[in-house]
């Protein structure tokens, strides 16, 4: 059984190195210091024409929470459309109550607006106070997938709870595990849990040189911005087999029990 792969990026560089490493689908952002925001349409289009692999733009008007009025949500709307019209292949969004519920009708709405692109519900899922219930909602939105660490830090901290939502799911959405996944638990994780959908910002932080403010690096502080967010090729490859070798041990039928 495949296991897909999908990657954050937020540039065309990263989205080249992840495509080339073996991911299977990009999730595109900007602003991935505040967890990621709605990119730009030249960015959607650059990363667009540079990989053959799926890409999905998030849709996020704005940092905070996930609590949004009725005018954010027609901007949602307007957002979607651009994205659309720069061929993306789906779309990443999420929408809470004030008691962070899911949206349901909110959400509803923007997933019909996304069609017919496949739609990911992301990790605005973790903040609901009953996951069961929360599964239920974003099924009845019609969404594709849910990206979610089962309410926990790290995924890998909460597999029974992510293979309970597996089991849950019953095929009608897939669970995407994501939040903290790298290369040295991924392997484990995906067998407690028995996901087939992995997300990992696998990316690192790198020091932009030449980059002296007045003097701030002199005076040993970072400066603003100084860093920049990069995916490497081999990180993104290594991962990538040892879901491979997951895949193989699946379909010879030698797949370790959870």
């Amino acid at each position: 059984m495949p296991i897909s792969l999908e990657i954050c990026v937020d540039s065309v560089e990263s989205a080249l190195a992840a495509a080339a490493g073996g991911a299977d689908r990009l999730e595109l952002c900007r602003a991935l210091r505040v967890g990621g925001l709605t990119p730009e349409a030249a960015l959607i289009r650059g990363v667009r024409a540079a990989v053959d692999i799926d890409v999905f733009a998030m849709i996020r008007p704005r940092s905070g929470n996930f609590v949004y009025s009725a005018d954010e949500i027609a901007a949602m709307m307007q957002e979607i459309d651009a994205a659309k019209a720069c061929g993306v292949d789906g779309i990443v969004l999420g929408a809470l109550l004030a008691d962070n519920e899911v949206d349901v009708e909110a959400t509803t709405k923007l997933v019909a607006r996304a069609r017919p692109l496949q739609v990911t519900f992301h990790r605005a899922f973790d903040l609901c106070p009953n996951l069961e219930r929360s599964l239920r909602d974003v099924i009845s939105t019609g969404a594709d997938r849910v990206l979610t660490s089962a309410g926990a830090k790290e995924a890998v901290q909460a597999t029974e709870k992510l293979a309970h939502l597996v089991d849950l799911a019953q095929g009608r959405t897939r669970i995407m595990a994501g939040g903290g996944v790298r290369q040295q638990n991924v392997r484990d994780l995906v067998i407690a849990s028995g996901v087939r959908d992995v997300h990992s910002t696998l990316g690192f932080s790198e020091w932009c040189k030449n980059l002296d403010w007045n003097g701030a690096e002199e005076d040993g502080h970072e400066p603003a911005n100084a860093a920049r967010y990069v995916v490497s090729e081999s990180d993104v490859r290594a991962m990538r087999t040892i879901l491979s070798e997951l895949e193989e041990a699946w379909n010879a039928d030698v797949w370790p029990q959870r």
